[in-house]
């Protein structure tokens, strides 16, 4: 079956923007270095993506500078704090444990506390509200309702 000419014109913008980084690099130890670093940085721009997962220019350019820097010889330490230095602390996927950054490592867990708490004092509170035995007086009003009810 022949396909239409038209789809491959109207696919082509895709298949042009569609871009593959390949890196050379010396040894695979810097490879994996690599690799490792851009898996821990963070993509400015889509902010829940690393660096290796984004397709954003930004993510782009900063996988290039982290090639650079490896291919220079600098540690992934010399690595991290250039970015930080240049984009911030936001550019890392886990801060350093810090005063600026205390609330992001122990606000899940009073989170987790104050919903743990509140959830025994609802507990505790429905255990207290138990319903008072019926009396005679309450047994006799309801029949007399499902008598009336029959009627």
């Amino acid at each position: 079956m022949k396909r239409p000419f038209w789809i491959f014109i109207l696919l082509f913008p895709l298949i042009a923007m569609a871009r593959v980084e390949v890196y050379q690099f010396d040894d695979p130890a810097q490879e994996a270095r690599y690799k490792q670093l851009i898996e821990e940085l963070r993509c400015l721009v889509c902010q829940n993506q690393n660096l290796a997962d984004s397709n954003a220019e930004l993510a782009q350019d900063m996988r290039r500078i982290a090639y650079e820097m490896i291919g220079r010889g600098e540690s992934d330490e010399q690595v991290i704090a250039f970015m930080v230095q240049r984009y911030g602390e936001f550019v890392l996927y886990r801060p350093p444990f810090q005063r600026s950054t205390a609330m992001l490592w122990v606000g899940p867990f009073i989170i987790l506390g104050a919903a743990v708490l509140v959830l025994l004092l609802i507990i505790r509170r429905r255990a207290a509200e138990k319903s008072a035995p019926l009396t005679a007086e309450d047994h006799e009003r309801a029949r007399q309702l499902l008598d009336d009810y029959k009627t």
